[in-house]
């Protein structure tokens, strides 16, 4: 049970949120009130969020005033910008929304400038023009803040490494009430610890970070039967040990619904994508490819040169709110044995629950880390594994279990951030170093243990 957890009294009267109300330009909304719902709701709709009251923050003052409110009262306080990546146990006394702060410029000599509110989407349409792309997620539709705060682990991963590296400043406002701004030199403590420490520290009001001069990219998605995935698997374990830093990788095992909008040729079917992003020119990049293409016969080739604003078809993540249920953990290796133990669970006859499983070839960029130390600690890990199934389908928690179980020979290092879905693992994400500099920096900005992630973490 967590810190959080054992809470049964109520926080406060309803009627106690007026006062807060005053103190805000947005909206303060408890249950029961018509607007409570809309802005509570995450984008995994199995996520039960439902705080004691949640405030539609639109300015930085409006989160100052609300982190305040929640000192004064004994409250924890949690972030919510696009709803993903909710965890229930952290979300259940004040929510701050910052959907809202949506201011977003982009400097044509090469950073940009967002709101907390701002989706990556944003970005890369007013980069475009100018040949820029930032290291968005595997979907644009994601928020930026909560991605980056995470590290940020993108289809350009092993080219430029992780989103947080590229960041410049950051503005939160920390559990102590205080609006600040840090970068390398200002608050150094609290730029490391932002940048791969989620909302440990504070509430990211808005945030500033480099470009890279990416027009275009060579790849996309390439599909083959389920049937094939055992010969698939063992020519990209084999072609992904020798790839240059241009090329970032990932291969998911599908199971895709028949439904508009999934193409016939992989609806109600197992299937496997491997996918593929080449930073250099096309040419090469096709070359490269050419032997995943020449290794099982072919169900549909998204492969090609494409504009950066193309950049979702790479990882075809769901764009609609999904009850899913999610589990992860980074490897050490992926050699043959642990492929075989993959398709045991996974592969075709397996009678698998789960609608993605997916393993991404790190190393790279990523290893070599940013020109800034972080709190980001999974430099070190060769592969990530993702799995996830609709929440709710029988067998689907026990058997992601199984999964994790049998690649556990692999299974090794720090955890992704933002591939962390319960509150204890996020434990696994930290070193010892890492894990006592958050310490220090939450007893200098949250003395008073007001964010719920760092109070459950190191309460």
């Amino acid at each position: 049970m967590s810190n959080l957890e054992a809470r049964t009294e109520p926080i406060l009267p309803q009627s106690s949120f007026a006062d807060l109300d005053a103190r805000t330009t947005g909206t303060v909304a408890v249950p029961g009130d018509e607007a409570y719902d809309a802005f509570v709701s995450p984008w995994n709709l199995a996520i039960p969020v439902r705080p004691a009251a949640v405030v539609a923050a639109r300015s930085a003052q409006d989160v100052v005033e609300a982190v305040r409110f929640a000192a004064d009262n004994g409250m924890h306080v949690a972030p919510q910008a696009t709803g993903h990546g909710a965890i229930a146990e952290l979300v259940t006394e004040l929510l701050v929304v910052t959907k809202d702060l949506d201011e977003c410029v982009v400097h044509p000599e090469g950073w940009a400038r967002v709101g907390a509110g701002v989706k990556w989407i944003r970005v890369v349409e007013a980069a475009a023009p100018f040949g820029l792309a930032p290291l968005s997620g595997s979907i644009t539709d994601v928020g930026i803040v909560g991605y980056t705060t995470g590290g940020g682990l993108g289809p350009m991963a092993r080219t430029y490494g992780m989103a947080s590296d590229k960041v410049r400043a950051i503005e939160v406002v920390t559990g102590d009430g205080v609006l600040r701004r840090a970068t390398p030199t200002e608050h150094p403590e609290l730029f490391f610890a932002l940048r791969g420490g989620k909302g440990m520290l504070g509430i990211v009001t808005a945030i500033e970070f480099d470009l890279v001069h990416q027009p275009t990219f060579y790849g996309g998605s390439l599909w083959f039967d389920g049937d094939d995935a055992a010969a698939v698997i063992e020519r990209w374990q084999q072609w992904s040990a020798d790839l240059p830093e241009l090329a970032t990788t990932s291969f998911a095992l599908f199971q895709l619904p028949d439904i508009p909008g999934v193409p016939p040729a992989l609806a109600g079917r197992l299937t496997l994508s491997v996918r593929y992003v080449w930073t250099g020119e096309a040419e090469e990049g096709e070359k490269r490819f050419a032997a995943i293409r020449e290794s099982a016969p072919v169900l549909l080739d998204d492969v090609a040169l494409k504009p950066y604003t193309a950049i979702d078809s790479v990882h075809t993540d769901p764009l609609d709110p999904t009850p899913a249920y999610e589990a992860a953990a980074v490897l050490t290796d992926f050699p043959a044995e642990a492929a075989a133990a993959l398709l045991a669970l996974n592969g075709p006859g397996s009678a698998s629950p789960q609608i993605l499983v997916e393993v991404r070839q790190m190393g790279g960029a990523i290893a070599h880390g940013g020109e800034h130390e972080s709190a980001f600690d999974s430099r070190g890990a060769a592969y990530s594994l993702l799995i996830v199934g609709i929440a709710g389908v029988p067998g689907v928690q026990s058997h992601a279990s199984a999964i994790v179980k049998a690649l556990e020979p692999w299974v090794g290092g720090h955890r992704l951030p933002n591939f962390t879905f319960a509150p204890e693992d996020y434990a696994d994400a930290y070193g010892e170093f890492t894990s006592a500099r958050l310490r220090r920096a939450i007893r200098t900005y949250d003395p008073r243990g007001v964010m719920a992630i760092g109070h459950v973490l190191f309460a």
